[in-house]
């Protein structure tokens, strides 16, 4: 197995070979997008997903991709990269454009699970955002690597400019509500329960 592979494949989610596109992903996004998958019955779509973790490192995206795309792209008629800008600062559209391959429209996955247009008209400059899987990993993924759980008193000092916490849910979940909510009170952030499901995320998906 090479180092790509290894990445690809850290999720569990090798994909089957079976299908006709390639979906190219944050593992953050793996569970919607195999929910999404099996609800639809898209069994021309394939998964492999990068490290969710390179949420924290937006610089990693983009030579990932770019080794991913390259490695598989004789494998499948279409590879979609099912990443937003991410951080990234214009780089992954840049690349995903000289490479041939489409991507998920945004700045973040914050905007596309709540649909573009409706984000972007909030304009929430104060709101800290998590989803269902940030809810799940919320120590793994902020509080840890933040180090927040060594130096309390650098909670202040990240989110200072913060008034509240939104919880957009792309699921149902009571368990998951109370945990986001619990995550508000711990960070000293008014709550706010979001209600958002897919997205842009689906519709992106149904347009191929």
């Amino acid at each position: 197995m090479t180092s790509l592979d290894a990445r690809l494949t850290s999720t569990g989610l090798d994909a089957n070979g079976t299908g006709s596109i390639l979906l190219l992903a944050c593992g953050a996004l793996a569970h919607e997008i195999l929910a999404l998958r099996t609800a639809n019955g898209w069994d021309h779509l394939d998964l492999q997903c990068l490290p969710a973790i390179f949420h924290n490192h937006p610089e990693r995206i983009v030579p990932a991709v770019r080794a991913a795309v390259a490695a598989k792209r004789g494998s499948y008629d279409e590879i979609f990269v099912v990443y937003a800008d991410c951080g990234t600062g214009g780089q992954l559209q840049a690349a995903c454009a000289d490479l041939g391959v489409r991507m998920v429209a945004g700045p973040h996955c914050y905007s596309f699970f709540e649909g573009n247009a409706a984000f972007e008209a909030r304009d929430e400059m104060t709101a800290f955002y998590l989803t269902d899987f940030l809810v799940r990993q919320f120590d793994a993924f902020v509080w840890k690597p933040l180090g927040i759980d060594r130096h309390p008193e650098l909670l202040g000092m990240y989110f200072e400019n913060y008034d509240k916490l939104v919880y957009q849910a792309q699921t149902d979940n009571p368990n998951l509500r109370a945990k986001a909510e619990a995550i508000a009170k711990r960070m000293g952030l008014e709550y706010e329960y979001r209600w958002t499901g897919y997205g842009d995320l689906e519709r992106a998906l149904k347009e191929i």
